[in-house]
């Protein structure tokens, strides 16, 4: 896949999620913004990437892409939109070449003019032939990543395959990796490169040190949040921004935009408006929101601070790099705007007072372990035997008010006033839907 339409499925696939299935082409292709063709082209891709990378599925003429997606969501307890991750992100040449590099380094070091006449003689006539300067890129790509190291010695280098891991170590130990990696996988972020680490240990043991119920996982997991999986997409560009100092460009969609994506004007005969805002921001800090699994990028604009949802962002782009110390300078103009966010509000500080409640004399106070696990700088200041007071000071209180509301009962906001006075209402409100019961 190229890069641009790497973008277009990452938002046609959560686009799909999200509505199970209930858009007809139309409807799909103008959320989305492109044509009816581009839709039906995409979903053919998706559907080989599917059949591809799930052999299990079944194949059914005609079978509609929604209900292959619910199918192997509901039948598998891995993150089903992680398959988007395992397909090719590039295009077919340079596969076939990084391949063929590959597995020529896997037998033995080699320079780079000995894999440069390697691929000379082995690539297809239909694909076109490389040269020493892409064969170089290739290597070096190759080595930041972690794939290959180059050998100690002089020129002309030699370059060899990185796989100490699994080489030195036992049986025994190989299988206690794979268990810890599949643990972290499932319950940190990010964790696609987890996923695939995983996968490719998994691989390997099955090759070389197959063992009876090795495909009987140790650990089931279910995975709910779509977007985070598909935000990570971008979050090694963004992470690689923010370490070089680089200034980034990219089209970016709000939440309460009527489009989600928009096609590259490569064509001047095709030329369309687009509905997304160019953005040019220097990226300081990405946020993981725990609650509803969604990234958020911080960055230094020209009108200041900016914050944006990583799943609004398409066609990324790097640009100018500035220097250390005003990037340092913008870092922590940031963290003092940030130093009292629940999340990433940059609103005024307000202290917020509330009182919980304890579940009982016989009973594990679980509202008071949930409080200290969760409640970040807030302090208990008060305490007996009915309950606790606990005091924080919050940059607004948009953004705590959900965590509050979901201790129900056993929480009431003492301070500030409007905060109290919203939830009553709130609470009004839900107990009206049950009037009628």
């Amino acid at each position: 896949m190229a890069k641009e339409s790497f973008d277009k499925e990452i938002q046609f696939l959560r686009m799909l999620v999200l509505t199970s299935g209930a858009y007809t082409r139309q409807q799909f292709a103008e959320r989305l913004g492109i044509s009816v063709h581009t839709y039906d082209k995409t979903v053919r891709k998706l559907k080989d990437i599917v059949t591809t990378t799930h052999h299990h599925m079944p194949q059914k003429q005609g079978q509609e892409f929604a209900d292959t997606l619910r199918f192997n969501y509901y039948d598998s307890t891995g993150p089903m939109l992680l398959f988007l991750f395992r397909a090719k992100s590039m295009k077919e040449s340079e596969s076939y070449r990084l391949s063929l590099l590959l597995e020529a380094l896997n037998e033995s070091a080699l320079t780079t003019k000995e894999l440069l006449d390697l691929c000379c003689t082995k690539f297809p006539s239909d694909l076109p032939q490389p040269d020493e300067k892409t064969i170089r890129s290739d290597l070096k790509y190759l080595e930041e990543v972690g794939v290959i190291a180059r050998t100690v010695g002089v020129r002309p280098y030699r370059y060899r395959i990185r796989n100490e891991l699994v080489q030195e170590l036992t049986s025994e130990e190989l299988y206690d990796l794979y268990a810890f990696i599949d643990v972290m996988a499932n319950t940190q972020v990010p964790s696609v490169q987890g996923f695939l680490l995983r996968d490719g240990l998994h691989k390997h043991l099955l090759h070389k040190h197959p063992a009876p119920g090795l495909d009987v996982l140790p650990f089931l997991y279910k995975y709910h949040y779509y977007s985070r999986i598909l935000d990570e997409a971008h979050l090694y560009t963004l992470l690689g921004a923010i370490r070089t100092h680089h200034k980034i460009q990219f089209l970016y969609f709000s939440p309460k935009s009527d489009k989600s994506y928009a096609s590259q004007n490569t064509n001047p005969n095709f030329e369309r408006e687009t509905t997304g805002t160019l953005q040019k921001i220097l990226p300081l800090k990405i946020v993981y929101d725990h609650q509803y699994g969604r990234w958020y990028l911080l960055a230094n604009a020209r009108e200041g601070i900016r914050k944006f949802r990583v799943e609004g962002m398409t066609q990324i782009e790097e640009h100018v790099q500035v220097h250390a110390d005003y990037f340092e300078s913008k870092r922590k103009e940031l963290e003092a705007k940030i130093q009292f966010s629940w999340l990433i509000d940059t609103g005024k500080p307000v202290e917020v007072v509330v009182r919980f409640f304890s579940p009982g004399k016989h009973e594990p106070n679980f509202v008071k372990q949930r409080v200290l696990l969760q409640g970040q700088w807030g302090q208990i200041v008060e305490e007996d035997e009915a309950g606790f007071l606990y005091k924080i000071t919050v940059n607004g209180t948009t953004e705590i008010k959900p965590w509050l509301r979901s201790f129900g009962s056993s929480c009431e906001i003492i301070e500030p006033r409007h905060l109290r006075q919203e939830m009553i209402a709130e609470w009004k409100e839900i107990a009206t839907y049950y009037e009628s019961i």
